[in-house]
């Protein structure tokens, strides 16, 4: 087929691409302007859509279309831990090596993620919890990864460091990624907590806590931004959950019960999320730098009315479905039970003639 090419310019940087020779020239410039006009959640939507349509057709979801979604989520948790740093001035509190281990732990916390929790890889004794022993399988794959792609020539971003620089920033992104784990997210929150009031940026320890707490809030903080973003991430994690818990089922396992999509809504999935885990984590955050509060706690609250205002929506349809359902459920009942009162009456009369004189049946006499 005979093709065209179209060269153009994106933030300056010289692109083309190819079209038919017989495309409109409106076709051309439509698919332009949808691009440039494109959101996060039009990729989102896209993503979805291909999803759902090789689901149908393949029966599985392939693993580019999990790496496509997972870069897509590392670029946003880089943009939410660069912009956290931005809104604190960490740049005047922290040197430039922990800040470089910040950012490029957000890039790299999730790399090659599977798509099942950490609760499966061991209940379903899958390779990376054989490797791991039970711990963190998903974190550990993550920092194993990251290190061998940065140990690539065409990739270390670190190989003008220092030996001593190079062992500070592995260590830093283990703890950081490592502290990801939401299994380890009270133990991390509570030992936070407990030195918030004499914090001090030129102890380590304390620095080395306040990593792993910006690291978590930029993992989980997709509430903090706005609705019209917010929720297509949100439809496309409760598709993974729901994904997990139905092979769950489908091979025995505990089904992870905020995963199951026969006893978990989206508003009732945010509510307590967001109660229980966000909450408590950016309450302190927000205590160590005031600031933050109408930038991650104010959206959180709105979110929050958003789902619970859903909920209780989402309850009294089901109530009112329920209703209608017993409702017909007792007219039939009804209907059931009057066919045989009508059977008894009709036996009953049939009695009473037997009964009269002259209404049984007189022996023949021969």
């Amino acid at each position: 087929m005979a093709t065209k090419i179209i060269y153009f310019t994106v933030n300056g940087r010289p692109e083309q691409a190819e079209f038919p020779v017989d495309c409109p020239a409106q076709d051309v410039k439509d698919l332009f302007r949808a691009a440039a006009e494109a959101g996060p959640h039009d990729i989102l939507k896209l993503l979805q859509s291909l999803e759902k349509k090789i689901l149908l057709e393949a029966g599985e979801t392939p693993t580019i279309v999990y790496e496509i979604k997972n870069q897509v989520e590392l670029f946003r948790e880089k943009l939410e831990m660069y912009g956290l740093i931005w809104l604190t001035d960490l740049r005047s509190k922290i040197d430039n090596i922990d800040l470089l281990i910040m950012l490029t732990s957000a890039v790299c916390h999730d790399l090659d993620h599977t798509g099942y929790n950490n609760a499966y890889q061991i209940n379903a004794r899958t390779e990376l919890a054989l490797r791991y022993n039970d711990i963190s399988p998903l974190e550990n794959h993550h920092c194993a990864v990251a290190f061998e792609i940065l140990e690539k020539k065409e990739s270390n971003i670190f190989r003008n460091l220092t030996t001593e620089q190079y062992k500070r920033i592995r260590e830093g992104m283990i703890k950081c990624i490592l502290a990801t784990d939401m299994t380890r997210h009270n133990e991390i929150l509570n030992k936070f907590k407990s030195i918030l009031p004499v914090f001090d940026f030129t102890n380590k320890d304390h620095k080395d806590v306040l990593m792993m707490i910006m690291i978590k809030v930029s993992d989980i903080s997709n509430e903090a931004r706005p609705m019209d973003v917010a929720e297509p991430w949100l439809d496309c994690l409760l598709q993974e959950f729901f994904n997990q818990s139905d092979m769950e089922k489908l091979e025995g396992l505990p089904v992870t019960p905020f995963m199951d999509r026969d006893k978990v809504t989206k508003p009732s999935s945010q509510t307590g999320f967001i109660r229980f885990v966000l909450f408590p984590l950016f309450i302190e955050l927000a205590n160590l730098f005031p600031c933050l509060e109408q930038h991650i706690i104010d959206p959180v609250r709105k979110a929050l009315d958003y789902y619970t205002e859903m909920e209780k929506a989402l309850e009294k349809k089901q109530n009112r479905t329920q209703n209608e359902k017993m409702g017909k459920a007792k007219e039939m009942t009804q209907d059931t039970a009057k066919e045989p009162e009508v059977q008894s009456e009709q036996q009953q009369t049939s009695n009473q003639n037997f009964s009269k004189p002259g209404g049984a049946l007189k022996p023949i006499v021969l």
